[in-house]
């Protein structure tokens, strides 16, 4: 059993995805399923139960995640003391998790007032749905998450509600509404409208669902795309309109106008959650720097959102 095998694998067990495991390693799919394949006939064992839908692991694989983990971070734990004999001690790593719209929103006024704080954290940032980035925490791979509040909240993780992202209207520069200063939800009853799925992104889904139902009004959706840089590349091309978080504004894709929306007085159908989240009972002191910058600047922050 080689390291690199040891490494193919937890990839792939940490994704279930081995398209996404082979894009994390940098590496082709193909070779990635090679060592994986290699490694179960060193093993003699099955690591993967695998159908035309789904990869899960059998008990095998679940044991030997738990091990090669340890064995891996053995391992890492070796190099780096070597390579702290021969240079300088380099900044740790800390790992943050972040939905689409915080990552273009919350992290880049975040991080750049955290490394003025603590220049010496560095961060690797990962953007993804809630969805994964959940069991991410669980499994160790990330330190903290921002992300939409679950509806039925794992009790093994710590959830921080933050503020209340503003939701806008994506429109294409070439609609008859986009030069609009503001819109109210009658103005696009009638326009095809472009919305998340409700599986990976229920919080998005029943945004626009909710703000029709609060005006007595019907959405008329027409598309249904997964990835927010998709819905607003759809609005581009003239697809439909979308209801997004504001943040969603600083993505940079040409031909699209975000316009504010116009809810009744009182109304909080037009806001959506965003949450600080970690592996409860767990102390990291390098995630209370974090959090404390954060809670310092968070009135900041929250008027943008």
């Amino acid at each position: 059993m080689e390291l690199h095998q040891l490494r193919c694998f937890v990839a792939a067990a940490e994704e279930l995805h081995f398209g996404r495991a082979a894009q994390r390693l940098q590496m082709m799919p193909s070779a990635l399923g090679r060592h994986i394949k290699l490694l179960e006939e060193d093993l003699g064992v099955r690591l993967f139960a695998r159908t035309t839908r789904a990869v899960s692991l059998t008990e095998d694989g679940a044991v030997l995640l738990r091990e090669g983990r340890a064995l891996l971070g053995r391992a890492e734990a070796i190099e780096n003391g070597f390579r702290r004999r021969l240079r300088k001690p380099q900044a740790r790593r800390f790992r943050i998790g972040a939905i689409d719209s915080a990552a273009a929103g919350l992290l880049p006024p975040l991080l750049r007032d955290l490394r003025a704080a603590h220049p010496d954290v560095a961060v690797q940032l990962l953007e993804e749905k809630t969805i994964r980035l959940l069991p991410k925490l669980l499994s160790g791979a990330l330190d903290l998450a921002f992300v939409r509040p679950p509806e039925r909240p794992d009790r093994r993780i710590e959830f921080v509600p933050l503020l209340q992202e503003t939701a806008v209207v994506a429109l294409s520069h070439k609609h008859a509404l986009a030069r609009r200063k503001q819109i109210v939800l009658p103005d696009i009853a009638d326009q095809p409208l472009i919305v998340p799925e409700r599986r990976s992104r229920p919080h998005s889904h029943d945004l626009t669902t909710k703000l029709f139902a609060e005006a007595g009004l019907t959405p008329r959706i027409q598309e249904i795309a997964d990835e927010k840089q998709t819905i607003v590349n759809m609005v581009a091309a003239r697809l439909g309109v979308a209801i997004v978080p504001r943040w969603t504004a600083r993505m940079a894709i040409s031909g699209v106008r975000f316009v504010p929306l116009r809810l009744k007085r009182g109304s909080s159908a037009g806001r959506l959650p965003l949450a600080a989240a970690w592996l409860k009972g767990s102390r990291d002191p390098v995630r209370d720097q974090v959090i404390a910058v954060l809670e310092a600047r968070l009135k900041s922050y929250a008027r943008e959102a």
